[in-house]
């Protein structure tokens, strides 16, 4: 990198569940590389994307929102989610301006008083309240921590979200460019597909459903004719829960694989055949050896 004051750093991203963690990562990398959803839990393993400009890159940790554990599953997504917050550059301390402040709050920000670097508050969904409302909300959290900023955003419509970045890369030390401009992500192909497999999911089915299902993706193979073929496995917890999502002669899981079809065509640049198989492994998320071999790993956080 030629320029001498080139900022780059590593950022997390925490907060309580859906307060928009994901949608505000998709926003500034510019694509969809975590899975969106309007119910809790719905990223599971820290995502990493990465923002560059000519002045700057910001690899960001997108991770779990945290709530109190109820399965071996949960405990890995809290563990993962308060990971984030070692050998970082910068917090983002996200809330939802449509919800009150809360003990999943308290519990984050308690963890925050022990991080060195700068952390922000960021009020997300501004959006969806009065603008007379955003003072008293701010006024809750202000003396809670000595922030590095306040920045109230919509991270759907982009509110606030260029002056976010521009205060916080600014904050940020000088450094290398750690990842090729056009790289957005450190993942392999083989986890977005899941997760993009995984959300159509969320949106459609209901229920404990979307809670206890996870996507093996088995094969990604490329073909002489452009196309690319993915096989890959829906896992559930109950025999009752497999009806539900292959739906009245095989309705649902087709719309599940139109759906993610289109946004793993939409990642990949390419036509894609998309094989999808439900399968039924009773209790897998408190199997240690099953949330290994589906991703969930210690090494990860």
């Amino acid at each position: 990198m030629d320029n001498p004051n080139f900022k780059s750093g590593f950022v997390a991203i925490v907060g309580r569940p859906n307060v928009g963690k994901s949608t505000f990562l998709n926003r500034v990398i510019g694509q969809k590389i975590a899975i969106m959803s309007d119910k809790a839990q719905t990223t599971r393993n820290k995502i990493q994307g990465v923002y560059t400009t000519d002045e700057s890159q910001i690899v960001f940790l997108d991770t779990p929102g945290v709530q109190k554990p109820k399965s071996q599953l949960g405990s890995f997504m809290e563990e993962s989610a308060m990971s984030a917050l070692k050998d970082i550059d910068a917090v983002l301390f996200m809330v939802s301006a449509i919800e009150k402040r809360g003990a999943g709050d308290n519990f984050i920000i308690n963890r925050l008083k022990e991080v060195k670097q700068p952390v922000y508050l960021v009020i997300n969904k501004i959006d969806k309240v009065n603008p007379n409302d955003l003072l008293p909300i701010m006024d809750t959290y202000k003396r809670a921590l000595d922030w590095a900023g306040v920045f109230p955003i919509s991270a759907l419509q982009g509110n606030n979200v260029d002056e976010l970045l521009t205060d916080l890369t600014y904050h940020l030390p000088t450094g290398p460019q750690y990842y090729p401009a056009d790289q957005v992500t450190d993942h392999p192909e083989r986890f977005i597909v899941a997760e993009l497999i995984r959300e159509k999911i969320f949106q459609l089915t209901r229920q404990e459903i979307p809670y206890s299902v996870a996507i093996d993706v088995e094969k990604i193979r490329a073909n002489d004719d452009g196309k690319v073929t993915i096989q890959a496995s829906i896992i559930l917890d109950h025999d009752s829960q497999k009806g539900i999502v292959i739906g009245k002669k095989g309705a649902m899981l087709k719309k599940i694989g139109t759906l993610a079809r289109k946004d793993i065509e939409d990642l990949l640049g390419s036509k894609v055949f998309l094989e999808l198989w439900v399968k039924v492994q009773p209790g897998w998320r408190d199997k240690g050896s099953v949330l290994k071999e589906l991703g969930y790993k210690k090494k990860d956080y």
